[in-house]
């Protein structure tokens, strides 16, 4: 499939589709609590989806049965919230979140300390910070004239100096009036190679970081996706644009 270029007009339709996003996670990570359920943090995420007009791009997505993916733990992706599944003091959580609003879709994801830092470890604490630092810095990468792999190899930069690993299996996507539309932005790569990027394309961009080894699993419910290892696994993800003034993050 050819790679779409947005107009300023589509991007204005994808900035607002990437607020409600935004504002949807705002609201689910201000419940994050020991003992709350993540079925407790999808009944907030979906009232706020009805709320603000936009329809919900995960739920009835291949048969998936929720609007928030909610991944804990060594759960790296597609975690399926659950009654059953309730939130413990020290738990990291990734919330991961997908709406379309007229058409445009935005897409992103936070990783949450269940009681705060105090309540993770340091080397948990350490994940949840270089991951949010490799997104940055890929991130500073979405310029005209840069490659694909610019924007994988700098985060395998990041992840790999901190002694973590980039999860190979699951990738960043082009996203527009598509949840997923091409080029594939794999979280590692080599500096100038791949698809030079050009104005008006846009990416979601999501690093997945284990502490260990950069394998994983699905498990028998089809969706989540685990650490091979057994090592926690964090996740943060934004929608960026290329635009002449640089990077724009549309899920900011």
């Amino acid at each position: 499939m050819p790679v779409v270029c947005k107009s300023g007009a589509e991007l204005e339709k994808m900035r607002r589709s990437g607020q409600i996003v935004r504002q949807v996670l705002e609201a689910t990570r201000a419940i994050v609590a020991p003992g709350v359920s993540t079925m407790d943090l999808e009944r907030v995420a979906e009232k706020k989806i009805l709320e603000s007009g936009a329809v919900s791009a995960f739920k009835g997505y291949h048969d998936y049965p929720r609007v928030l993916c909610t991944s804990i733990n060594n759960e790296i992706v597609h975690g399926i919230p659950s009654e059953k599944r309730k939130l413990k003091a020290g738990d990291i959580v990734s919330i991961d979140c997908g709406v379309v609003l007229d058409g445009y879709y935005g897409d992103s994801a936070i990783t949450v300390a269940v009681g705060g830092d105090e309540a993770i470890t340091p080397e948990h604490k350490k994940l949840l910070e270089v991951t949010e630092a490799s997104l940055k810095r890929a991130i500073e990468k979405m310029r005209i004239g840069n490659t694909v792999g610019d924007v994988g190899a700098a985060v395998q930069d990041v992840v790999e100096a901190s002694g973590f690993s980039v999860v190979r299996e699951f990738v960043g996507h082009g996203i527009g009036t598509k949840l997923h539309e091409d080029p594939q932005v794999p979280n590692y790569g080599a500096y100038g190679t791949g698809m030079k990027l050009r104005e008006g394309m846009v990416f979601a961009i999501e690093p997945m970081v284990n502490v260990g080894k950069p394998g994983s699993r699905v498990l028998d419910d089809h969706w989540t996706a685990v650490t091979e290892d057994g090592s926690y696994s964090a996740h943060f993800e934004h929608c960026v644009a290329v635009t002449k003034n640089g990077p724009l993050v549309l899920t900011a």
